[in-house]
């Protein structure tokens, strides 16, 4: 799932760069500028690792994958150097896969991951403009529910802070409009309590998110 899911978002954005070529006759490309202030709208695949520890009765904590909507923003300090905070949220089913009592569903829980990233463009004045990156994160683990195998009756998943590392090409459409391929493997490694701290564990979930986007700059 995770290939078919980055394949699939990988040729969303270049499908779209080949439908806007006809406008790379008419418009110079701009380039990265110093004050540009960009925003972005677009889909991204959120792919958790199987991994972890999980007390008293072993097993590994695993995260399903799942695709939603994302916002982004980015601020280029300089033509080189820009600051990229994203915006989603993503549903997931969680269980314990391999222990003592077989595989345990947990429900599911909803994650909010705001991730701030400062950016260097190496060819800031190129039509098509690749990207490195690291930066931080603060995960938000809510509304935890959903059906679980007995015993089980109450999960909580920590919030928890991680930090990213980033890579993904710009391409310029006009001097306003372009679409972006992004990915970022984020280090996330959350508490989580069982049945209110009868059972602990952490799950290494450390995800992969993989992105197609179009974005407006002003």
């Amino acid at each position: 799932m995770k290939k078919t899911l980055c394949g699939a978002l990988a040729a969303a954005a270049m499908g779209a760069a080949l439908l806007a070529a006809p406008a790379q006759a008419q418009d110079a490309v701009r380039g990265k500028q110093a004050g540009d202030l960009v925003l972005g709208f677009g889909l991204i695949g959120v792919l958790p690792e199987d991994g972890g520890r999980v007390d008293a009765i072993g097993g590994k904590p695993s995260a399903s994958d799942t695709v939603t909507p994302q916002l982004d923003l980015t601020y280029f300090l300089t033509p080189q150097l820009s600051l990229n905070l994203i915006a989603a949220t993503s549903h997931h089913d969680v269980k314990v896969k391999g222990s003592a009592l077989g595989d345990v569903d947990l429900g599911s829980v909803w994650a909010l991951p705001p991730t701030l990233t400062l950016q260097f463009h190496p060819l800031p004045q190129s039509r098509f403009s690749p990207y490195v990156g690291v930066g931080v994160n603060y995960t938000v683990f809510y509304s935890e529910g959903g059906s679980r195998t007995a015993p089980v009756s109450k999960v909580d998943v920590e919030n928890s802070w991680g930090w990213a590392l980033n890579a993904g090409v710009d391409y310029e459409i006009t001097p306003h409009w372009g679409v972006n391929f992004d990915v970022k493997k984020l280090f996330l490694r959350p508490d989580v309590s069982v049945n209110s701290g009868a059972i602990g564990a952490r799950a290494d979930l450390d995800p992969w998110i993989v992105g197609a986007a179009v974005r407006y700059r002003f």
